[in-house]
This record gives C-alpha cells, sequence and structure tokens, in this order.
C-alpha cells in the first residue's frame, strides 16, 4: 500500500505541475500495477474503500452548490439538459447493442457516455481561472442536472445487476427519486437547523460528526438500494456557511486520498490487455459524445455568452470521470459483460485526457477556425467585392 501511496504521490506532482487532472493518471496507475505487479488485496476492501469514496466525491461536489442554484438550474437549461441525454445516453446504449450485448450492460454503457465528469470539469475551470466566467453558471447547471439524473438511474441498474425484478428496480428508481426531492425540501427549510447541529469549536468533532452522518446515511441507501452517493450530494446541498466552508478543509484531502485509492482499484479490475482491443470502439464513442456535449454546452451558454464563451462550455463537458466509472464498476463487479470494463476504461481515458486540453486551448481552436473560414464579402459601389469590417477582419 506504501509502495502504490508512492507511485499516486509522484503522479499527483506531475499532474499539478501541468495542471490537468489527477484522474487519467492514477487510471493508469492502476492498470499498469494489475498488469506487472497485481497486489493481494480483499475484494470487500475494495468495495468498502469505493463506496466512502464516491460518498466523499458526491458530499464535496454538493456542498458547492445551494438548493437555490439547484431550482434555478431546472428552470434554465431544462431544454439544454433534454438535449444532453439525447445526445449522450442513445450512443452508449446503441454501441452496446451492436456489440451484442444485451440491453442490461449497454444501458450501463448509456450510463458511462452520459454523464460528466464534476470533479474534472471543476478543477479545469478553477486552474484556468474561469470560475467567473459568464458561461460557467451554465456548466454548472447542466452538471447539476445530470448528477440529480443519477437518483433514478442508480438504483434502477443497481438491481437490475444484482438480478432483481424490473418491478422492484422500477419501485427503487422511484424512491430514489422521492429522496432527492425529499431531501431538496429539508436542504432548503431545515439547513440551518443541520448546519448549527455540526458546529462546534474543535475540527476534529465536526469532521467526525460529518463522516459519521455521511456514512450512516450512505449505509442506510445501501440498505435501499438507493445510491449512497446521491445521498451524500444531496447532504452536501443541506450544509452552508462556515460549516460548509470548514468541511472543504477537513474532508478535502480525505477525499482526494479515497478518490485516488478508488480509481487505482478501478483500473486493478480492468483486464489491460483487452484494452487494445476496445481502442476503436472508444474513440468512436469519443467523438460522437465529445460534439454531442460541445453542442450541450453550446446550447446552455447562448443566452449569456458569445461564440467563445459557448465553445468553452461545450468543451469543458467533454470529460467523463468519477459516475462513470461508478456506473461501469457495477457492471465489472458483477461479471454482466466482459467487455464493459474494457471499453468504458479506455473511454474514460480517452475523455478525461481530452477534455482538459479541449478546454484550455478553446479559444485557440476558435481562432484557427475563424483563420481558415473565408471572409464574407460585399459587393462595392462599383461593383468589385470588399470585405467587411475593413482588412484583416473575420
Amino acid at each position: 500500500m506504501g509502495a502504490v501511496l508512492l507511485i499516486l504521490a509522484v503522479l499527483a506532482r506531475v499532474a499539478a505541475r501541468t495542471g490537468f487532472s489527477p484522474i487519467p493518471l492514477y487510471l493508469i496507475a492502476g492498470l499498469v500495477i494489475g498488469a506487472v505487479a497485481p497486489p493481494n488485496l480483499d475484494p470487500s476492501v475494495i468495495v468498502i474503500e469505493s463506496q466512502i469514496a464516491v460518498i466523499l466525491l458526491l458530499f464535496m461536489l454538493g456542498v458547492e452548490y445551494t438548493v437555490d442554484d439547484i431550482v434555478g438550474s431546472v428552470r434554465t437549461v431544462i431544454g439544454p439538459s433534454i438535449a444532453d441525454f439525447v445526445l449522450g445516453f442513445p450512443p452508449g446504449l446503441l454501441m452496446g447493442l451492436a456489440l451484442g450485448w444485451d440491453v442490461l450492460p449497454s444501458l450501463l454503457l448509456g450510463g458511462v457516455t452520459y454523464i460528466s465528469s464534476s470533479s474534472i470539469v471543476a478543477k479545469v475551470l478553477d486552474d484556468l481561472g474561469r470560475l467567473g466566467n459568464n458561461e460557467t453558471p451554465a456548466i454548472l447547471s447542466i452538471l447539476v442536472v445530470e448528477d440529480l439524473a443519477m437518483a433514478p438511474y442508480l438504483p434502477l441498474v443497481a438491481v437490475l445487476v444484482a438480478g432483481g425484478s424490473a418491478l422492484k428496480a422500477s419501485g427503487l428508481a422511484v424512491a430514489g427519486t422521492a429522496i432527492a426531492l425529499v431531501a431538496l425540501i429539508f436542504a432548503h427549510r431545515h439547513g440551518h437547523v443541520l448546519n448549527k447541529g455540526l458546529s462546534h469549536p474543535k475540527s476534529e468533532v465536526v469532521m467526525l460528526t460529518v463522516m459519521a452522518l455521511l456514512l450512516l446515511a450512505g449505509g442506510a441507501a445501501e440498505l435501499l438500494n438507493v445510491s449512497a452517493g446521491v445521498v451524500a450530494f444531496l447532504a452536501g446541498l443541506s450544509i452552508s456557511g462556515s460549516i460548509a466552508e470548514r468541511s472543504r478543509e477537513l474532508l478535502g484531502p480525505l477525499r482526494d486520498l479515497f478518490a485516488a485509492l478508488f480509481f487505482v482499484s478501478f483500473g486493478l479490475q480492468i483486464d489491460s490487455a483487452a484494452i487494445p482491443g476496445s481502442l476503436g470502439m472508444a474513440a468512436l464513442l469519443f467523438a460522437v459524445t465529445a460534439a454531442g456535449k460541445i453542442i450541450t454546452g453550446w446550447l446552455a451558454a447562448r443566452r449569456t455568452s458569445g461564440t467563445p464563451g459557448r465553445l468553452r462550455a461545450g468543451t469543458s463537458l467533454v470529460a467523463r470521470g468519477e459516475f462513470s466509472i461508478v456506473i461501469a464498476g457495477l457492471g465489472v463487479t458483477a461479471g454482466v459483460e466482459s467487455g464493459l470494463g474494457p471499453l468504458a476504461a479506455t473511454y474514460v481515458l480517452l475523455t478525461a485526457v481530452a477534455g482538459p486540453l479541449l478546454t484550455r486551448y478553446a479559444n485557440s481552436i476558435l481562432a484557427v477556425v475563424r483563420r481558415l473560414r473565408p471572409s464574407r464579402q460585399a459587393p462595392a459601389a462599383d461593383g468589385s467585392c470588399e470585405a467587411k469590417g475593413g482588412p484583416g477582419q473575420v
């Protein structure tokens, strides 16, 4: 374990120096370690560690939002969110069916290709200093709606993967949605009560209390076949003010530790020899879904931003990460389809690497396109053509 953590520390330094997300590096590390010297780990330990990682990741994401953000998101991005689903989910579903998979693994692959990585997107926006840009609220709104869409989706596929009936899965999907709505109402009306109960001068007390509540709520959710991650996200929405700030300070490093181990653990479970055979299909999925995300961001930011802002919004949504791996992990653990893990891992790697690059160089890409595009010509008085706006302006 010490050797693995040392490798992750080196990779984290590389990521910090280059300004990219460390997630693809952690995934690659897991693949390499699994191929060269796979550690002898108890599967139950990996499962528990992964659950805690997901709980912390989604809780810390929820802390960044408020209930008002959620309500505002639903009101302003309904159209782009529908387009996001239509352009993101069917490509994965159809790819699975085209490969001859059953409906269930195809549904899982649809979820993998649908949801963007909130953690990667947030980190890239912060690294590039774009959190205050006009297009950023539209980006965050799409991410919030996607995360809430996981409330019915995750319990639905979790029950189906476990061999449960469609009726039971549908019932739990409805229950997951109801829990999300109840949690939102509680956060809006009684969030101050929770903040008061968590408040304490000693950081140790705050950290232990928050972790205890998160694990208890997550455990109860798992017993009901409801996603512990979605419950943690809603718990994060319920706190605000100084408690939210202290939660970021106290649990941020713990989240990073468990998240790093989580992504490595996922890589360990993938047969690296099967990845080359999945590269072509993953590249095709990447091309189709990246275009879909760019269209989604363009539509979401059209009211507040010009062409550069719309393009930045679209490219920001390209990366897939934690939720995609959680969804694929359900299928890998249950063994529903041997090709799901390699294809999902390769796809996530492509998007996690290319997404930050496209976001970073979005303005440069637009400038190149504008240079290559012919100038619009207007007829002059003598019948000749003269470029509008003067020389050198497109």
